[in-house]
Order: C-alpha cells, then sequence, then structure tokens
C-alpha cells in the first residue's frame, strides 16, 4: 500500500510552538522562569507540525520496503539482518518512550537529522527510526552490538557526532566521519593535490583543516630565482573558494581551516586576512585560522626578547625534513646563529598583542601549543596542526607526488570519528563501564566502515591507526543536578575523577579489541602504550576523589574508581595484546548534538541560562539549560560571571586523561582588554592547555533590545 500523510485533529491552545517557545524567556506572573511553556511548545511542534507532515505506514515492514524499493534506505545494512530481529530492535526502541525535553531538540532533530522525502517536506523517520538505523548500521550483523547501541543512544548515555547520525543507513549519504586534517608540502604538487583533497573531502563529509607551515614564505626564492614565492596568501584563497563550491549533499556547508607556525615569516600577513578592515584582496571570510606555538614564543615575551621568523625553504634545505617537523623550541638559537637560514625579527610582546587583538575582532585565530601537545602524544611522531574544532591532535607525515600528482610516497594524514557520551546520564548508567565500552566500539566501527579511496593518505592512516575521539558533554549540566559550582574544588575533583575512570575503560576497550581482532595499531610497538611509560602516572600514585562529596557521588552511583592494581593489570594486557586504536578521546564543541541529547555544550559552562538561538526561516529560538528549575538557578552561573580561570582549571583536570585535545572556548565581559585575553592565554600554557578554540566576547549592547523581564537579559 501507498505510503500516505497524516490526517492528525489538532487540539489547538491559541498559542503555537514558536509563541509558546517565546515565553521560556519571559518571567511568568510569579516571577519565575516558565520552563513549563517550553514543554508545551515541543508537544505542540508535534501536533502542529511533525505529525502534519509524517509519512504514516500500516506497519514497519511496510514501512522498510518502501524506503528500501524508492531508495532512500542503504538495503546492504539491512540484508545483514533477519527481518524479525530488526523489528525486534525496532519495537525495543520504542519501547522506551524517548521524549525531546525541550523544544528547540525536537526541531533540531527534524530540521538537521531526519529522513525527508527527496523534495524535503515530509518526514519518514522518528527519532527511534533514525537510532535503529544507525544501531543497524554500526553493527554490521552483530544483533547484541546493535542492541547495546540503540540502549546507550535512545537512553541519552550516547550521542553519535552529526556525520555519524545523519548519514549512517541511508542510501543518498556522505561519509560518516566528522572531520579531516592534511598536509601541504613546500611543492606546487602537493598544493595541487590538497586542494583537490580538499574538495574531495568537502564533499563527502565534514571540514578540512590544512597545514600550510612548510610552504615557503612571501619573497621566497623559487628555482634560485630571488623573490618569486606568493606565499601562503593565495593558497588560502584557493582553499576558500573550493569548500565553497563543495558541500555534502548540500546538508552540510563545506568548511575549512589552515594552520600556521607562529615562527613562519608569513605570519602577519596570514593574520591580516581576518581583519575587518582588511583588503578583499587577501581578506578571508570564510576560512579559519589557526596559529601553532612553540614554548620558545612565550618564553621570547617574557624575557622581551626579538621573535626570529625562519624560511621554511631554508629550513627544510638545512634539516632535510620539513619545518612543521622541526622542534623550533629545542632549534631555536641553533637557527638562529645558521646564517643558511633566512631569517626576519618581530617583537614577540607585539606577537601575542596582536592575536589578542585579531581574536577580539574576529573570535580567531585558534591557538594550539605545539609543545604541550607533543609531551602528552602517546604515539611515536610529531603532531603538527589541529582541526576546525581544535580538538584533534594526532601525527601526520608527509607525502610526495609525481609531476602528474600521482603518489611517490603516501604519508600520513588525519579523519575524525567523534561521538559524546551524556557525563550526567553516564553517571546514572546501571553499567558505566559497560556504556564507555559501547562508545569506542561504535566509534572504532566508524573508522572500520570508512574508506576514502579519493585521499590514499587519509585511507593509510585510518586502516593502520584507527583513531577515534570519544567526547563528553553536559559537566555543567550534571554538576548543577549534584548542586555543585563549575569550577569549585569539587567540581575540578569531579572532572577529574570522571575523565579518569573513562580513560581506564576506553583503553580497556580498546585492549579488548585488539584480543578480539589479534590486531594492534600499526605504529603500537614505537607508542607509550608499548614501553608502558603511559600507565607510569596512574601506577606510581593513587587516584582518588579528593573530596568527600564527590567520593559518595560515584559511591552512589555505583561507578567504580580504578585502581592502581587495576592499572598494573590492564598495562600488562595492553603490553601482551596492544590496543586497537591510535587514539581515543577527543573533546569536541558539540553543538546539535548537544541540543537533540539535551545537555550542556562539550565541558564548558552554559553561556546563559536561557540560550537564544537565530534558527532559519523560524527566527529566534529559546533553549533552557538541562536540569534547570526554579530552585537550582544559582548553580547556572554563566561562562562570563565564572571567568576564564575556572573554565582552564577545569579543562586542566580533564586534559590530562584525554590522549588529543579538548575544544576549549573562553568567554571574556566587553569590559575586557587585550592585556586581559593574553593573560588567559598565558594561564592556559601554563595550565598545560593543549589548545584553544573561539574567543567570544559578550556584547552587552545588545541585551537591551530584549523585553524588560526577559530572562536571557538578567543574565
Amino acid at each position: 500500500m501507498a505510503a500516505t500523510v497524516a490526517d492528525t485533529r489538532v487540539e489547538l491552545t491559541g498559542l503555537d510552538y514558536h509563541a509558546l517557545n517565546a515565553m521560556l524567556n519571559l518571567y511568568g506572573a510569579n516571577g519565575e522562569i516558565q520552563f513549563d511553556k517550553d514543554r508545551e511548545a515541543a508537544r505542540q511542534y508535534f501536533l502542529q507540525h511533525v505529525n502534519q507532515n509524517t509519512v504514516f505506514f500500516h506497519d514497519l515492514d511496510e514501512k522498510l520496503d518502501y524506503l528500501v524499493e524508492n531508495k532512500y534506505y542503504d538495503p546492504e545494512v539491512l540484508a545483514k539482518y533477519d527481518r524479525s530481529f530488526i523489528k525486534t530492535l525496532f519495537q525495543y526502541a520504542y519501547s522506551k518512550k524517548f521524549r525531546f525535553q525541550t523544544f528547540l531538540g525536537a526541531f533540531k532533530y527534524y530540521t538537521s537529522y531526519t529522513l525527508k522525502t527527496f523534495d524535503g517536506k515530509r518526514y519518514l523517520e522518528r527519532f527511534e527510526d533514525r537510532v535503529c538505523m544507525v544501531a543497524l548500521s554500526l553493527a554490521e550483523g552483530d544483533q547484541d552490538f546493535a542492541v547495546n547501541l540503540v540502549d546507550e543512544i535512545v537512553s541519552g548515555r550516547f550521542q553519535p557526532a552529526t556525520p555519524t547520525f545523519l548519514n549512517l543507513g541511508k542510501a543518498q549519504r556522505g561519509e560518516p566521519v566528522s572531520c579531516f586534517l592534511l598536509r601541504i608540502e613546500d611543492n606546487m604538487e602537493s598544493i595541487a593535490r590538497g586542494i583537490n583533497s580538499a574538495l574531495q573531502l568537502s564533499k563527502r563529509g565534514g571540514g578540512v583543516a590544512l597545514l600550510l607551515s612548510n610552504i615557503r614564505e612571501h619573497g621566497a626564492p623559487i628555482k634560485h630565482i630571488e623573490n618569486q614565492s606568493s606565499g601562503v596568501i593565495p593558497v588560502m584563497k584557493l582553499l576558500e573558494d573550493s569548500f565553497s563550491y563543495a558541500n555534502q549533499l548540500g546538508a552540510r556547508q563545506g568548511a575549512g581551516a589552515v594552520y600556521l607556525h607562529a615562527h613562519h615569516p608569513d605570519i602577519y600577513r596570514f593574520l591580516d586576512t581576518k581583519r575587518e578592515n582588511a583588503d578583499e584582496k587577501i581578506r578571508i571570510k570564510t576560512l579559519s585560522l589557526g596559529v601553532v606555538i612553540p614554548d620558545i614564543t612565550f618564553e621570547l615575551a617574557k624575557k622581551n626578547e626579538p621573535m626570529y621568523l625562519f624560511s621554511p625553504y631554508d629550513v627544510e634545505r638545512v634539516y632535510g625534513v620539513p619545518f612543521a617537523d622541526i622542534d623550533v623550541t629545542e632549534k631555536y638559537y641553533e637557527m638562529v646563529d645558521d646564517a643558511r637560514i633566512r631569517k626576519s625579527k618581530i617583537n614577540a610582546r607585539e606577537f601575542f598583542q596582536t592575536l589578542a587583538e585579531l581574536q577580539f575582532e574576529s573570535g580567531y585565530p585558534y591557538v594550539m601549543f605545539e609543545d604541550t601537545v607533543n609531551r602528552a602524544n602517546p604515539v611515536k611522531g610529531k603532531i603538527t596542526h589541529s582541526n576546525l574544532c581544535s580538538e584533534i591532535l594526532q601525527v601526520s607525515t608527509p607525502s610526495t607526488f609525481n609531476e602528474d600528482l600521482s603518489y611517490d610516497h603516501v604519508g600520513r594524514d588525519i579523519s575524525c570519528n567523534l561521538g559524546s557520551m551524556n557525563i550526567a546520564l553516564s553517571m546514572d548508567s546501571p553499567d558505566f563501564g559497560k556504556s564507555v565500552e559501547t562508545a569506542i566500539r561504535a566509534l572504532t566501527a566508524v573508522s572500520d566502515q570508512t574508506d576514502i579511496e579519493s585521499v590514499p593518505s587519509v585511507k593509510k592512516a585510518n586502516a593502520g591507526g584507527h583513531a577515534i575521539g570519544l567526547g563528553q558533554m553536559n559537566l555543567h549540566g550534571y554538576l548543577a543536578r549534584e548542586r555543585i559550582f563549575y569550577g569549585s574544588d569539587e567540581g575540578l575533583d569531579f572532572t577529574n575523577i570522571y575523565f579518569y575512570t573513562v580513560a581506564y575503560h576506553a583503553i580497556r576497550a580498546s585492549n579488548l579489541l585488539a584480543q578480539e581482532r589479534k590486531q594492534k595499531f600499526f605504529t603500537f610497538e614505537d607508542s607509550k602504550y608499548a614501553t608502558g611509560e603511559y600507565f607510569e602516572k596512574y601506577i606510581e600514585k593513587s587516584w582518588e576523589p579528593r573530596t568527600e562529596r564527590i567520593k559518595a557521588l560515584f559511591a552512589d552511583a555505583g561507578v567504580h574508581i580504578p585502581t592502581q592494581d587495576d592499572w598494573r593489570e590492564l598495562a600488562a594486557l595492553v603490553k601482551e595484546h596492544g590496543i586497537y586504536n591510535q587514539n581515543l578521546q577527543a573533546v569536541p564543541p558539540t553543538g546539535s548534538i548537544s541540543y537533540i541529547n539535551h545537555s550542556t555544550s562539550s565541558i564548558h559552562p552554559i553561556a546563559s541560562k536561557i540560550e537564544i538561538r537565530k534558527e532559519g526561516k523560524i527566527g529566534r529560538v529559546y533553549y533552557p539549560a538541562p536540569f534547570m528549575t526554579n530552585d537550582n538557578l544559582e548553580y547556572y552561573q554563566d561562562a562570563y560571571e565564572i571567568g576564564y580561570e575556572k573554565v582552564i582549571d577545569t579543562y586542566a583536570e580533564a586534559t590530562q586523561h584525554v590522549d588529543q585535545g579538548l575544544s576549549l572556548t573562553l568567554f571574556f565581559k566587553d569590559t575586557a582588554t587585550t592585556r586581559d585575553l593574553n593573560k588567559a592565554q598565558i594561564y592556559a600554557w601554563k595550565k598545560g592547555i593543549k589548545t584553544i578554540y573561539y574567543i567570544r566576547l559578550r556584547q552587552l549592547a545588545l541585551e537591551g533590545t530584549e523585553v524588560d523581564n526577559c530572562v536571557s537579559c538578567m543574565l
């Protein structure tokens, strides 16, 4: 029987869902936030919109047959299971009685994730359907794994990243990978191949970040003829045009980032591309910028010494390796004294001042603290740059090319397979270790199923390394639920022990995968896991809660905190069998998936008690912080009030247990100065932070446009 559109009778309340949602931002007659209005908005959204525009079927058999026959669902996914099991799985998902807790959560899901008819006008899936198709895709015929995945996702304990949740199970789809990182070397073949690869990856998946540090500077010689190189700016322009052209079937716009080393001679030209008054010939509008800063740069600024910039062309000729692979802190004074290397100098303090000015103007550049990152890297090799959200930190190696752009040697580039756990709901899990293991296995399945033929360097690294990035979100929501202030002693204590516990279970899960598959990641023998160095900090001292409150929270939740003996046993198993995944954790910023999961984003504090978002044609939408009630508002201090020290302190506690990075945004009031930002950068560097993502400046002037009793404006 053909599919039909439901004719649902709607009982109207007198207000549509948009108006009800807006009441969340207005105090009620009793002076309290009207949380019930948002819940009513979510219900009315289904009655007034979703049900009216959903294609209904008589039963699941009819639905699945229709979606396969009409090329909406991938038949190969369903062919790996008996139809009876598929029906049982869907019934199990629906038995969980999932309900969106906010209007924005429901709106985000139906706008951005669910399967729609090809004309985009009608919905073919509910949330549970999407969950089941993702689980069936990742499990590849393993029924128990599929059930575990449905349980974790529907319960909200684990949420796959947008590319995975959006794409899997669909016949017309992009890749389930979140983003990619590529190197560009100092030759035309590598530049051309890099642009081509960026196009190929952008149409298939998420964002692409590229390393520009190895490209010779403006005015450098080409074939010994002086003043010939155009530097990095023209390459940035080519990349920006490429990203604007390529997108993932119109579902996700192409997005790119470029990273440049602080000691590259084009560094000021690079930064000037984001100035508000930049000449259109050099202005970069949509490409994100990142700067790689080694320890020596801070030391030079502290001593008020000149900061030398080194020609990548000369450095590579002298040392025989690309500039990005040089330890600039170690070789700095040696390169200063080497007459064969052309150099110029700037003022180190002025450099940091310029960074702060640009960050206030545009939020850019991102920052990667190069030496901090590489000291913490458990894998052999150099980490040279990060990604669009500054949490992916993996080793890459250069490729070389023939004149026809074919590969002479295939190096290693990077793909990011992401998903995040909801900290609050994971602490409520009946089996915390199983929740972490299921998430690790899910992300590993994303890696195993990804095969990017068009970019062999990405394919090679993914096939050999199986790198994944398990993230976390809803830290502030959990702390507030438990009446703990973000950044307090108890808050820091929880963050430390939580991430410590996740690290143990993540490595344990990867070790189990290695045992089952009899396979380690391809450079395991040269890693700190193989030597045991990684485990020393966990074996040599006891990691326990510092406060009684956190000790009680873990005990009451039934979450076992790993002991030194647990770590000794795990270290022995890893030494014998290895681990399957080269990288295991990375904490992304979690945007849309936080809303559908009803979580505070990542592990930073909320930006507002009631967040205001502009969503396409619908306009302003309001979102309440998770677990917030009129009785616990004091625990929802926003990021601007909390201040950068407590945010950095929180990230520092987590960082020591995360093998990759954590996407860290810093928030400042409009009274902040560039000096305040410089202080924050120095504080972050000293605390062992690996990267800084965006800088956000609160614009209080905009708040006056709201009505007098607006909740958002009272923050």
